[in-house]
């Protein structure tokens, strides 16, 4: 259906119709109502590329993201959320086609598609690279260089994996295992510091035999877990860096009938909606994801309309959810 389409069954000229559907002046009410009624009727829909190259803004935010997986999908509620109200609607982009890992500096190349014609600027969630010349305003949630660069969000990644050992630790467990994230992403490294950390302020000696790969996947968290629980000396406790790799331990423990927490505590990070549907019900440190996802759309739309020219990074807390996973070790 186009413009011209909708002009003649509406009996008026093209610019007519193209005052009435981007709501100039000049147009009267009779007409205006006629011209609206065959748009209706006949699902014309103005093109967003050509309005926005004539405004120079389209009103609309792009949320770029690598994969939709839970941590993003949980992200992308609370900036919907935020969303409402502020005149601006929001186009979800997912510029990773799979593989091991996305690509450095993907970002860059769907700004450059996005930029201008369909978004006025975009929240990127766990970026791997950012430059600081973007075209358009950006705000970075979670970006895997740590903060630098363009306004950032992120949760206390150290503290919170403190946490997560300092109550395994108040149960009584000392051989502690770590199913730890992502090489590439700073947040990985942050949680095994805060692992790390933990032990040594317990006079835990660090035994690197027991910090596994986990790659923040529940496959790469259950061969981990499995590699683990299969040893002489297994760990009593694991700490993983996320949720999804906590369920892959919790797999693994279901298929060597090792009980959880009877046998094997386990504690997650982030508190996906999964970590509650789980039986048992998984122990986790909570970010604020939708609180993330908020600030984040709440620091771009300031900018977007001036009122913040300068970077800002916000930092927010996690906290420890203590559900069913974990327990006092088994006696000997």
């Amino acid at each position: 259906m186009t413009i011209t389409d909708v002009a003649r069954a509406a009996g008026v000229s093209v610019a007519t119709v193209s005052k009435v559907v981007n709501s100039r002046y000049g147009v009267a009410p009779a007409t205006y109502a006629r011209v609206m009624a065959v748009v209706n009727e006949l699902g014309y829909e103005t093109s967003l590329i050509a309005s926005s190259l004539r405004r120079s803004r389209t009103n609309v935010i792009g949320v770029l993201v690598t994969e939709f997986e839970p941590y993003s999908a949980e992200l992308l509620k609370g900036i919907g959320a935020a969303a409402h109200g502020t005149g601006y609607e929001l186009l979800a982009h997912s510029g990773w086609v799979g593989g091991d890992a996305p690509p450095v500096g993907w970002e860059r190349r769907s700004l450059s598609r996005l930029a201008g014609t369909l978004i006025d600027g975009a929240i990127l969630v766990t970026p791997t690279a950012v430059a600081t010349d973007t075209p358009i305003p950006v705000v970075a949630i979670d970006p895997h260089t740590g903060r630098g660069g363009p306004s950032t969000v992120d949760a206390d990644n150290v503290g919170g994996a403190r946490a997560a050992v300092e109550h395994l630790i108040s149960l009584g467990h000392r051989r502690i295992a770590h199913l730890r994230g992502r090489a590439d992403l700073e947040s990985s490294h942050r949680r095994e510091e805060g692992y790390r950390r933990c032990l040594e302020q317990a006079g835990i000696p660090f035994d690197p035999s027991l910090v596994i790969d986990g790659d923040y996947q529940r496959s790469t968290g259950r061969v981990g877990a499995l590699d683990l629980l299969d040893r002489v000396e297994r760990p009593t406790a694991i700490f993983a860096a996320n949720d999804l790799s906590a369920l892959g331990a919790l797999d693994a423990a279901r298929e060597l009938r090792i009980d959880v927490p009877g046998e094997l505590s386990i504690v997650g990070f982030d508190d996906i909606p999964d970590a509650t549907s789980t039986m048992p019900r998984l122990t986790t440190i909570a970010q604020p994801l939708h609180q993330m996802g908020a600030t984040a759309l709440k620091m771009l739309v300031e900018q977007l309309s001036g009122e913040e020219s300068g970077t800002r990074h916000e930092h927010l807390r996690s906290e420890l959810v203590v559900r069913e996973t974990t327990a006092p070790p088994p006696a000997h």
